[in-house]
């Protein structure tokens, strides 16, 4: 890998796609990387997912290339700019992003919600909603549970999107910041991709939120983001600015602080996800709910 990989970069730069031929993944099951096969070294197709990730190209469908042996083509990806660049509004890019679609993103978050476990009835309360896409998770892990939900987002074209993907719940327009004390009290609190957007001070807005719209036996489900889009495409890793490499520092840094804030006040904390890390908060009394899988 470190001849195969220098020489894949540059070849990448300089025309844009390189084709190469490696042993087929699929014989080699059950062997580790770089042990050896009759066609040549394994690797397993993660690794060449990973491989086109970290070179900022997307992995082409793959071809026979004989027996034992396939070809592999990596295409450098188009320049964009990141999917916010445009704001949040319906007609950004961002409101073509569907977490969802993400197997790992969808897994964890229905579990972080089971953990939760708000009542039949309960409310929800969804901060930096954007159109909403998420809130379709809410049936998939509770199907046959009535909830209240309320959702708050500062951009007014997002909220409108929302309100029409959601006609049930009740959207304000409003600043994180600044939520206004009729909101109430809610059993579960989401804030996905938000605790580190620009104004946001992640302790000022949790101790709000734990003291002013927390029910005594509610929780909370934080999302940092560990990835971008890049050309349509998920990459792994928090991103810096003036970085080359994912940098996952301050990321880190403002999970463990929000875990550290949330236990000293009586809460069991759970931390999972992969492209986004979700920290799941719920009171340490509480009987922690199994048979979370979807």
């Amino acid at each position: 890998m470190s001849v195969l990989l220098p020489a894949v970069r540059d070849t990448l730069r300089a025309a844009g796609e390189v084709t190469f031929e490696v042993p087929d993944p699929d014989a080699g099951l059950g062997r580790y990387a770089g042990e050896g096969t009759p066609h040549g070294t394994h690797r397993p197709w993660s690794t060449w997912t990973d491989l086109a990730d970290l070179l900022g190209a997307h992995l082409l469908t793959p071809d026979r290339a004989g027996e034992g042996r396939v070809r592999l083509t990596l295409r450098a990806h188009a320049p964009a700019r990141d999917p916010d660049h445009a704001g949040y509004g319906p007609d950004g890019d961002w409101a073509r992003v569907n977490k969802l679609e993400d197997p790992i993103f969808l897994a964890t978050f229905v579990e972080a919600l089971r953990r939760v476990n708000p009542p039949q009835g309960g409310r929800v309360l969804a901060l930096g909603l954007n159109a909403g896409h998420e809130l379709a998770a809410l049936p998939l892990a509770f199907p046959d549970r009535a909830l209240t939900v309320v959702g708050v987002e500062i951009d007014p074209a997002a909220a409108q999107a929302a309100r029409e993907r959601w006609p049930q719940a009740t959207v304000h327009v409003a600043d994180v910041n600044a939520l206004p004390p009729e909101l109430g009290r809610f059993d579960l609190i989401l804030a996905l991709s938000l605790l580190q957007s620009p104004g946001v001070r992640q302790d000022v807005l949790l101790a709000a939120l734990r003291r002013q719209h927390l029910t005594p036996g509610g929780g909370l489900i934080l999302g940092y983001p560990n990835a971008r889009y890049r050309d349509g495409t998920l990459s792994y890793g928090a991103r810096m600015r003036n970085y080359a490499r994912p940098d996952l520092s301050l990321l880190a840094a403002d999970v463990m602080n929000a875990r550290r804030g949330l236990q000293k006040h009586d809460f069991k904390v759970f931390v999972t996800g992969k492209y986004e890390v979700l920290l799941t908060a719920i009171p340490a009394h509480s009987t922690t709910p199994t048979d979370l899988e979807l």
